[in-house]
């Protein structure tokens, strides 16, 4: 069995990739001058999978399932995977976010039995009533401390503003009634219809040899037949569920986030559609742009200030964030600049100078081992290739900028979520 070879000439980069006879798809992204390696297992299963078909019956979980499976999947019968990841000296970690869920280490040494423990742990679930029952009161504390924190509440304050019905609008630990409802069952079902090796990836990263990695996979891996599962996504309609949000919390100066709602779609974005998006608002609210300038000017906003582009199965939503005084006055003007914007697009001269913005901020990506595994692994599940930005920025024009213009920003369908302080 042997891997493909997937390379990029314009920037001189290659990686390697297989179809392993386990299931399990393996990426291996060598870097020259690294000795350190960054690996990850993940599985596309994340928070908003609280309703999915299993070999045709459809199935409901407590909300915060995915978070708590995440937690659970490091204990087994024969002890806890962060005690014999200190003992290869190896830096592990996992999350959970809206649609995956990463199990991951990096380390300069001992990289063998680093990644034996990665595998071991991805095939040896061990719940019992005792072992779930004590994971609630852990991840009830970290729920609260979620809740303590203005960054959090101001994005899913922000969600709930934006989706009626979309499960984007629950926290992704759930809440402390919601985890509570968890049982071994409940996790035993996730784990067999989400866990199952056709459903994830490996990817190594850095100073590692890809036939040293599949000897590993090879002796470790267990096979695993193909299960029938899919998430349902219920309807969304376009329009938000408020246009304004706020919360009080403890905090020196106000947060904000404005999100513009999208039409949902049962699809993920293509490449060539978000590096269009990426042009189109670095344009648009660049540290470069002549509106951004403005609000530095007039003091409305600092260096927090920043966009992203939110997008998975069902939802999309352009949000623009930061810290400012006045919130209200930073909306009203982003609101008078959208509607210009599309009432004259942006210019030629904006286009080619984002173009090159985009592209630097690209390559740098190319040198941080991290970012490589998290693109990677979010490729596989989206059918992104990631050398494909590289080649779709080369190859946009000002016009697909623009037509992409009028599927976004929408001044009229957006919500403002404020966290600030008491008066």
């Amino acid at each position: 069995m042997d891997f493909t070879t997937i390379e990029n000439k314009r920037i001189g980069e290659h990686y390697f990739r297989m179809k392993h006879k386990s299931g399990l798809t393996v990426i291996v992204y060598p870097k020259k001058g690294f000795n350190s390696v960054y690996a990850s297992i993940g599985t596309k299963f994340g928070s908003i999978y609280s309703k999915f078909e299993f070999n045709g019956n459809e199935v409901t979980v407590p909300d915060g399932t995915a978070h708590y499976l995440e937690h659970k999947l490091f204990e087994s019968e024969d002890g806890d995977a962060f005690s014999k990841y200190a003992k290869t000296g190896a830096s592990a970690n996992a999350f959970t976010s809206f649609d995956m869920t990463c199990y991951l280490f990096s380390c300069t040494s001992n990289f063998r039995q680093s990644l034996e423990i990665l595998i071991d742990l991805m095939q040896t679930p061990y719940f019992t009533k005792e072992t779930v029952a004590k994971e609630q009161g852990i991840i009830g504390q970290e729920i609260k401390m979620y809740d303590d924190s203005p960054d959090w509440r101001v994005m899913m304050n922000l969600f709930q503003g934006l989706y009626h019905n979309h499960p984007i609008n629950k926290d992704i630990a759930g809440s402390v009634e919601t985890i509570a409802q968890i049982t071994p069952e409940i996790l035993y079902e996730c784990y067999n219809s989400y866990y199952n090796l056709n459903n994830m990836v490996l990817t190594v990263v850095g100073g590692a040899d890809p036939d040293q990695v599949l000897k590993i996979v090879d002796e470790r891996i267990k096979p695993s037949e193909k299960v029938d599962t899919k998430l349902i996504i219920p309807d969304e309609p376009y329009s938000v569920v408020k246009k304004y949000t706020e919360q009080i919390m403890p905090v020196a100066v106000p947060q904000f986030e404005l999100g513009f709602k999208e039409e949902s779609t049962d699809k993920y974005a293509s490449s060539r559609e978000l590096v269009c998006t990426s042009v189109l608002m670095n344009s648009f609210i660049g540290e470069s742009s002549a509106l951004y300038r403005r609000l530095l000017d007039k003091k409305l906003i600092n260096s927090t200030f920043g966009y992203e582009y939110l997008e998975g199965l069902g939802y999309r939503s352009v949000i623009i964030s930061g810290e400012t005084r006045d919130p209200s006055a930073v909306a009203e003007i982003l609101g008078e600049e959208v509607r210009k914007l599309h009432k004259n697009g942006i210019s030629r001269e904006d286009f080619e100078a984002s173009r090159k913005v985009v592209y630097g901020k690209m390559i740098s990506g190319f040198d941080n081992k991290q970012s490589i595994a998290s693109e990677l692994t979010n490729g596989e599940f989206t059918g992104r290739e990631i050398f494909g930005a590289i080649d779709d920025i080369a190859s946009i024009t000002f016009e697909d900028v623009n037509k992409r213009l009028a599927d976004q920003l929408d001044a009229d369908n957006c919500c403002l979520s404020v966290v600030k302080g008491e008066k």
